[in-house]
């Protein structure tokens, strides 16, 4: 079976105030984020995006208060194979899935990875979701980030989801053990844009997309730190980027971790534990959103996965062996 079908909407909103002064192309890239910015800017050039009534360029600056009406006609952009993929099921109901993805597997197909992703494996398991944009996939996670999905079962769930997103109606919670000893918990407040050089990578940039990160101290050891992680908001990479930008990169993160650095005195244990920890430590542990069909207030979790349980045990276990002396 393969995800073909066609869906359409129409969408308006108001122009924020707090965008005035940017270009269109960019505002509507804040405004309707379910959506990549190349594809709204051909919509707004083919005349599916009005602004008051006409057809504006993208280059054209907004004052806000501008109504923005979107003829959104979405095609699949490659055409995914149903196949049997393991990952764990949450909840699931008539409008809305939940998925406990682990680490290692990959959310959509792309190059090098067309098959053996979370969408084949949601398309064998719901074919109706080849209905549903994305196979109804809200959000994305990491390939080697585990935990907590949202999957909407039908196109207006999904509609609702995307903009419950966007209005940052879905409180998501990650875990992450990063380097170093955090003091205290924090906000990091910092615009996150494409790394200039690097393009596969993001980074902290002026004039990048706004992105919040509330954080949490969970336990702190002799040179690591858990933590709990609030998103504000959702850009690519965001909680890796940010601890990053703080000296305090994830553990095991091949992208923003940079070399492995050992804690003072480890012993043979905790060295081949951080060795052996070749992924970023970060988990969506937990979801609470309103159901977007009934408005019933949901919240889900997920325990951290085995690999994650086990770096923080050695982590703990080496922290008690220096207290003792």
């Amino acid at each position: 079976m393969t995800e073909t079908a066609e869906t359409a909407e129409t969408l308006r909103q108001q122009v924020p105030g707090t965008l005035a002064g940017k270009r269109m192309d960019q505002a509507l890239a804040q405004m309707f984020p379910q959506y990549s910015r190349s594809r709204l800017k051909e919509w707004l050039l083919t005349g599916r995006i009005t602004v008051d009534g006409r057809g504006w360029r993208p280059r054209d600056p907004v004052a806000g208060g501008e109504t923005v009406e979107l003829h959104a006609v979405v095609e699949p952009e490659t055409r995914v194979e149903a196949a049997p993929v393991a990952f764990r099921v949450v909840h699931e109901d008539p409008a809305l899935i939940v998925v406990d993805k682990p680490a290692g597997l990959v959310v959509h197909p792309g190059a090098g990875n067309r098959e053996g992703t979370l969408q084949n494996g949601l398309l064998h398991r719901y074919p109706e979701l080849a209905g549903v944009p994305r196979a109804g996939i809200v959000h994305r996670l990491d390939k080697d980030t585990s935990g907590l999905m949202l999957v909407a079962r039908t196109v207006q769930a999904h509609t609702a989801l995307v903009r419950a997103l966007a209005k940052r109606r879905i409180r998501r919670e990650y875990r992450a053990v990063c380097r170093g000893a955090l003091t205290a918990g924090g906000t990091i407040d910092a615009p996150i844009d494409r790394h200039p050089v690097q393009r596969t990578r993001m980074a902290v940039r002026e004039g990048g997309r706004p992105a919040v990160t509330h954080y949490r101290v969970v336990e702190r050891f002799v040179a690591h730190t858990d933590v709990r992680a609030r998103l504000e908001s959702g850009r690519t990479h965001q909680i890796r980027v940010h601890f990053a930008h703080l000296r305090h990169p994830l553990v095991g993160d091949p992208a923003y971790g940079g070399r492995l650095q050992l804690p003072p005195g480890t012993d043979e244990a905790l060295t081949a534990t951080l060795r052996g920890f070749r992924r970023q430590a970060l988990h969506a542990e937990s979801l609470a959103l309103a159901h977007p069909v009934s408005g019933e207030e949901l919240e889900f979790s997920a325990p951290l996965p085995a690999d994650h349980a086990a770096l923080i045990e050695a982590l703990r276990a080496h922290r008690k062996r220096r207290e003792a002396g």
